[in-house]
């Protein structure tokens, strides 16, 4: 089969499947000082871009404890993931084979209680702590970018609900 046919091929498998699902994670916290929101940016093993951890299904597992198991695996995160998602983006991964899928990602926001110095990808990803907007300047998927955006908008009024709520008491 020649390059067209083989290009042709792979377009119509793609159009024709539904889109691959993973859980995801958006890991936060708090910096110890100034109180500031941060989130967790990693990179991939094949590429080296800036993206969130996410995985598989797993049969038995609930989507939030996969998102909290990818954050485990690829940045030695603890924490607990909301059973809800807060959102979703697409992109196409590129499949060992070289062919790249649709793929919908389910992204749960993860509260980090603590870090492992020791996890299974240590060493093969960077990770940096940064704030929302610094993370969505990083990201490619547009739907990420505005995940990371509203996140920190939602995270603002929780904090300036609870104050308002504390000084009505």
């Amino acid at each position: 089969m020649g390059i067209i046919g083989r290009i042709t091929s792979d377009l119509r498998l793609m159009l024709q499947r539904p889109p691959r699902q993973q859980f995801a994670a958006i890991c936060h916290r708090r910096r110890k000082k100034s109180g500031e929101l941060e989130v967790l940016l990693i990179t991939s093993r094949e590429t080296g871009r800036w993206v969130i951890p996410k995985g598989w299904h797993m049969p038995g597992k609930q989507p939030h404890a996969i998102a909290e198991r990818e954050a485990f695996e690829e940045a030695g995160i603890r924490g607990k993931a909301t059973v809800e998602p807060i959102g979703y983006y697409s992109y196409f991964k590129k499949l060992k084979n070289g062919l790249k899928v649709p793929t919908r990602a389910q992204v749960h926001a993860l509260e980090v209680k603590s870090i492992a110095k020791d996890f299974p990808e240590k060493g093969m990803r960077r990770f940096e702590w940064m704030t929302c907007e610094e993370a969505a300047s990083r990201v490619a998927e547009p739907e990420l970018r505005t995940l990371f955006l509203d996140f920190a908008k939602t995270v603002a009024n929780s904090v300036q609900n609870s104050q308002k709520a504390g000084k009505a008491a």
